[in-house]
């Protein structure tokens, strides 16, 4: 008879870590919520009011992940900024419809679990919830030996926010001779980082020792939710996009109407160091364009009348400026002139 004990813990899978993680996740929750009381966290499923302010609520979902941004984090061995980058990656899809971001839950699959990553992780992941006034509601860490490699894990968000009828964002609302103003990005964001590892790889880069890429590659994503709530709720803005996979061609002309063109001076685009440099090390101006943002995190479409009120909302690293303008045309978007790479 064979007397061999089989348990879970020995395949790999260590129930009492993940509910010390849980018990974490609910402490870190707790202190973000302040007098709030919020006791979704250990349940089966969150439980969360619609705001009573709101008249003929509609709620908008969003999911994301962080892409291969999280193979620098473990090659940096720096995981306290991926969660924020999680977080921003659906509550900036939110707002572009002019939803407030009510709740978010995250999903994390691991092949071990490691208390140390995964609390920075969750630190990040509420720093995030707080930048953009939402509840993290929970979420699931899942224990998967054999599926990852010793060290790996994905990450992956899902949020869901709320906004009134007449304040829902839509094509219809963006009009003939609008502005097209840029919001700066905070770096990459969560986009292109398989291209980046690439190139990096190819050079023959130590990130590591690389103090530029260092600081670069793990600057979190920007949160534009108050910003743009705040435009929303003092009726300033027709139309907004979030410019992520696929660059500022792509990603602007899904909110641009038929009969009509988004005209953007690409020689009026800000460029940060990193983009210079990835420019600079072999990427070419086609290709940068379709892949990164360029320092555009964000596009707005306002009336010309507005351009004044707009920038107290906006810190000075953030501030809007102008790079083109709706005008008739087949094309959804077009793009003139280049940008001045230094």
């Amino acid at each position: 008879m064979n007397k061999k004990k089989f348990t879970y813990k020995k395949s790999g899978v260590n129930i009492k870590a993940a509910d010390k993680f849980i018990d974490f996740i609910s402490t870190v929750s707790a202190k973000k919520r302040g007098k709030k009381k919020f006791s979704n966290i250990g349940a089966f499923g969150s439980i969360t009011k619609i705001p009573n302010k709101i008249k003929q609520p509609s709620i908008v979902a969003s999911t994301d992940g962080v892409g291969t941004k999280i193979e620098i984090a473990n090659t940096l061995n720096k995981f306290d900024t991926i969660g924020i980058d999680l977080v921003a990656m659906s509550v900036n899809d939110l707002i572009v419809q002019g939803a407030k971001p009510l709740l978010f839950l995250d999903y994390i699959s691991i092949n071990k679990i490691d208390l140390k990553k995964l609390k920075s992780i969750i630190k990040g992941i509420s720093k995030g919830c707080i930048q953009s006034e939402c509840e993290l509601v929970g979420g699931e860490t899942a224990e998967m030996p054999g599926t990852y490699e010793k060290g790996k894990f994905d990450i992956a968000g899902f949020a869901v926010g709320v906004v009134a009828k007449n304040k829902i964002l839509n094509k219809n609302k963006i009009k003939k001779n609008n502005l097209i103003l840029a919001v700066p990005s905070s770096g990459l964001h969560s986009n292109g980082y398989s291209l980046v590892r690439y190139l990096i790889k190819q050079k023959k880069i130590n990130i590591k020792k690389n103090k530029f890429l260092k600081s670069e590659l793990l600057k979190p994503t920007k949160i534009y939710v108050k910003e743009i709530m705040n435009l929303i709720n003092n009726n300033l803005i027709n139309g907004c996009a979030n410019i992520t996979g696929g660059g500022l061609s792509d990603n602007i002309k899904r909110i641009i109407p038929d009969k009509l063109s988004a005209n953007i001076n690409l020689d009026k685009i800000k460029i940060s160091k990193i983009f210079n440099w990835l420019k600079k090390n072999g990427i070419s101006d086609t290709e940068m364009l379709k892949t990164f943002n360029c320092g555009v995190g964000f596009c707005i479409v306002i009336e010309s009348k507005n351009l004044k009120r707009i920038n107290k909302f906006f810190s000075k690293e953030f501030k809007p400026y102008v790079i083109g303008k709706i005008l008739k045309g087949k094309n959804k978007v077009k793009l003139n002139g280049s940008i001045n790479w230094s």
